[in-house]
Parts: C-alpha cells; sequence; structure tokens
C-alpha cells in the first residue's frame, strides 16, 4: 500500500488513563479473581517483605539477640506492625519510587521502613527507642531471606483463605449433586459406546471423591522458609554476633511466621515445597478438567440441559442455542493454570550452584497461576447451578439398550456352570453372538433367557431384570463421600 494511502494511525491505548490491563485476570475477569491481588500481586509482595523485615527487628529485641539492643516496649512494636497493616496506595507508591533510585526491590523496603522507624517520635514519644533499632533493620539478612519468607507467606495466604475455600466449596456442591441423583438409573458408554448401566449421582460422586482426594493433599502440603544468609552458612550472622545460636534464632523466626524450617540451603530456598504444592494445584485442575469434559458431554447428548439465563445469548445468529460455555470457559482456564503450574513446579526446583534469578520472574506468576485456576473453580459452579437432568431422556436410552444385559446373563450363566447346571456351556460366546451388533427389544432377552434352562429362581431374576435395575450397588456407593 503507498504511504500516501496508509489509514491514520490510531490512539495508542497503552496511554489511556486509566491504564488497560493486559491481560484478562485484571481486565474481564477481574472481579472474580480480585481476592488474590491482596496476597500475590506485586504490592503484596511488598508488603509481605515489610512484615518480615518488621518481625525481624522485633524478634532479634525480643530475644536479645544483639548485644546492646533495647527491648521494644509493647507500643514501639505495635507502631511497627502497623506499619505492614496500613500499607496500601500511598505506601506503594512510595516504595516505587525508592526503588527508583535502588533499582533493587528489597533494598527499597529496606530503606522505606527506616523511615518510618525515623518517624517514629512524631507518632510515639519523644523517648522511644525506636531509632535505636534502626540498623537492625534487614540485620544480617540476603534478600533471599526476605523474599522467601515473604512467598511462603503470601502462597500460605492465597491457597489458604482464598483458592481452598473456592475449591472446597465446588467440590461440596459436586457431592450434593451425586446425592441427589445417586438413585437416577443411566445407561453408561465405555469407549463412547453403550455399557453396563450406573447412576447419574455415582458417576458424579467418582469425581467429588478425585477432586476430595487431591484437597487433602494441597491441605497438608507444607509451607517452608529459611533465614541463613547469602550462602546458607550464617557467616555474617556469626561475624555480627558470634555469641548467638544463630540456627536457633533462625528456626524459632520461621516456626514464628507460622512456617516450617529448612535448615540446609544454599542462598536460596530450595523451592521443592512449592514444586509440591503447584503439583498438587495441578492435579486438582485436571480432575476438575475432566468434570467439565464430562458435563459438557453429558449436556451434548442432553442429559444435562441448561436453565436458560434471562436475557442471554447463545449465538449471535442462531436464537435457539444455549451453550455450555462456563465449562469450556472452565475447560480453557485449567490448562493455562497447569501449564503455568507445571512451569513453575520445573523451574524453581533448579538453581545454579548457590544462587541464580530465574526464580526471581518464574515467582511473579504464581498469581497468573491460581488466577486461572480460581477463574475455572467459579465457572465451573456457576454452571453446575444452571442444570437440570432429562429423566426421560436417560430412561429412553436404557430401554433402547436391552442388550448391554448380556453381561448379567452370561455371568449369571457362568455361576451355574460352576454349580453344575447342564448347558451352560460357552455363555459368553452365546451372549455374543445374540448381541454384538444387534439392537434387542425386553422380549428378546426374556426369549432368551427362557430358553436357557437355568434354575427357575435364577431366571425370574433375570426376566425382570431392565437396564434400568441393572446398576448394581452404584446408588450405595455414593455414601463413601460421607
Amino acid at each position: 500500500m503507498p504511504l500516501d494511502d496508509a489509514p491514520a494511525p490510531c490512539v495508542p491505548l497503552a496511554d489511556v488513563t486509566p491504564a488497560i490491563a493486559l491481560g484478562p485476570l485484571d481486565g474481564r475477569y477481574r472481579p472474580t479473581v480480585a481476592p488474590l491481588v491482596d496476597h500475590l500481586s506485586e504490592a503484596a509482595l511488598n508488603r509481605a517483605r515489610v512484615e518480615v523485615e518488621v518481625e525481624w527487628v522485633i524478634h532479634l529485641t525480643s530475644h536479645a539477640v544483639v548485644p546492646g539492643a533495647p527491648e521494644l516496649a509493647p507500643d514501639e512494636q505495635q507502631y511497627l506492625r502497623d506499619v505492614v497493616a496500613t500499607f496500601g496506595a500511598a505506601e506503594v507508591a512510595e516504595l516505587a519510587e525508592i526503588e527508583r533510585t535502588t533499582v533493587h526491590d528489597v533494598k527499597a523496603v529496606e530503606y522505606f521502613l527506616k523511615r518510618r522507624i525515623a518517624a517514629a517520635p512524631d507518632a510515639l514519644r519523644a523517648d522511644t527507642v525506636l531509632p535505636q533499632v534502626n540498623e537492625l533493620v534487614h540485620f544480617a539478612l540476603t534478600s533471599e531471606d526476605v523474599n522467601n519468607l515473604s512467598y511462603a507467606l503470601m502462597v500460605r495466604g492465597a491457597v489458604r483463605e482464598v483458592w481452598f475455600p473456592a475449591a472446597v466449596a465446588l467440590t461440596d456442591e459436586v457431592a450434593a449433586l451425586a446425592v441427589e441423583h445417586a438413585e437416577v438409573p443411566m445407561l453408561a458408554l465405555t469407549h463412547g459406546q453403550p455399557a453396563t448401566p450406573t447412576t447419574l449421582g455415582k458417576e458424579v460422586a467418582v469425581l467429588a471423591h478425585r477432586l476430595r482426594r487431591q484437597l487433602r493433599r494441597i491441605e497438608g502440603d507444607e509451607y517452608l522458609g529459611k533465614l541463613n544468609g547469602a550462602t546458607g552458612t550464617y557467616g555474617a550472622h556469626l561475624a555480627a554476633v558470634p555469641g548467638a545460636d544463630w540456627q536457633v534464632v533462625s528456626r524459632t523466626f520461621v516456626e514464628h511466621l507460622g512456617l516450617t524450617w529448612n535448615p540446609l540451603t544454599t542462598q536460596i530456598e530450595s523451592h521443592d515445597w512449592q514444586a509440591e504444592l503447584y503439583s498438587d494445584v495441578a492435579r486438582f485442575n485436571r480432575v476438575l478438567h475432566n468434570l467439565a469434559t464430562d458435563v459438557w458431554t453429558y449436556i451434548s447428548r442432553g442429559v444435562f440441559t441448561q436453565i436458560p439465563v434471562a436475557g442471554a445469548t447463545g449465538s449471535s445468529t442462531m436464537p435457539h442455542k444455549v451453550n455450555p460455555i462456563r465449562f469450556e470457559n472452565a475447560e480453557a482456564n485449567l490448562e493455562i493454570s497447569s501449564a503455568l503450574l507445571d512451569t513453575l513446579a520445573s523451574t524453581l526446583v533448579t538453581s545454579r550452584l548457590q544462587r541464580d534469578l530465574t526464580d526471581s520472574t518464574t515467582q511473579r506468576n504464581i498469581g497468573p497461576a491460581f488466577g486461572h485456576s480460581l477463574l475455572a473453580i467459579d465457572n465451573v459452579r456457576r454452571g453446575l447451578r444452571a442444570l437440570a437432568v432429562d429423566r426421560a431422556l436417560l430412561e429412553r436410552e436404557l430401554d433402547a439398550n436391552w442388550e448391554v444385559l448380556g453381561e448379567a446373563v452370561q455371568s449369571a450363566m457362568r455361576a451355574a456352570s460352576v454349580a453344575g447346571v447342564p448347558g451352560m456351556e460357552n455363555p459368553y460366546e452365546r451372549l455374543k453372538e445374540l448381541t454384538r451388533g444387534h439392537r434387542l427389544t425386553a422380549q428378546d432377552m426374556r426369549d432368551f433367557v427362557d430358553g436357557l434352562g437355568l434354575p427357575a429362581d435364577v431366571t425370574e431374576r433375570l426376566r425382570v431384570m431392565s437396564p434400568a435395575a441393572y446398576t448394581g450397588m452404584a446408588a450405595r456407593l455414593v455414601a463413601h463421600l460421607g
């Protein structure tokens, strides 16, 4: 195209204010994932860093670790903790301004907290001892001492306070659906072909059971932390205060934060606990993905019907459509989440020698990994609430497939043969000849049973059996959900 005919340049969207989100989690889907911002955002990371630095100062002074350091009064400790509690938009901006000078995020946190300590006499009293502990901020720490503890606190909070409750609520709703339909008979499909009947509730219960098993694993996962210096040797600690039992100081501090102490690391905490957690969450995602694809398939078969939402549009051109969009959205977001979690789990367990920075940028994607999973959970919950069961369709499917009773009949023949009943030879082959590739009626099956010469009680049991009644213990098995 000649330059003279080029279209007028568009307005740069990057310059629009307020800023336009690059990704969907901070744009279209923000309302659903917003609770994670309090735990896994950049601002949350900085707040957690401030918390670790504050608690370290309090820990050192409360346990008289550094000779000559004064013990902080309760109001002085509270002043420091209020720096964390009141951390908001102004503090985020101030930290960003400091970091533009330091070009180092953790050093910016140190300077930020020292500013607050310098301002303490104005907020407390003239004789506060807080200025005397100024150099205990970031004392003997490497940045990774702060970061690993911060991430552990952030991830623990995100899982326990946001993601896990949502996952439990979803699983409970799946279990309730299973109980509700425990006795609803349904034709099973193995390899997409008619198979031994089951109940709708039992099949849903399998998925609820699988999800709950993964949740038990996630609930038991540990959150590790370390505090041992630049290469994990306590070198600076011993050089500054050789008389302190630094392993005890480290362990008690990490445990004070509610974390599990890792006693043996390089400069970084090894992140194995993160890999374990993310693998478990990814596995939960994949089970949930299986649920989404199964429900989608049941909808396509008509087993589930979707309750239309007033005013909603299924297709821009086909007005009759009610699309299973909740489950399709969930599938896609679960795949994105699992891919991110897999990458986190495989990348974080490797660090060259004593330290490299691959973990630094990788961990900044923890939020999106959980965000896409949380979004999927929300979509599945919404989708499940809009389902109804077409029992008439299930009955028609069962009545159209009497050949599935071939399994029951040949099994009864085998048992009779073992018991010495004559004429029971080749039961499987005889039923295969009768049923394979053939559609049978109820009468066809009854006539075959009548001609077998089975004991009268067995014959009667098989004659009154129907596909809808051939569900074994399916309904009772749902009770395993508790």
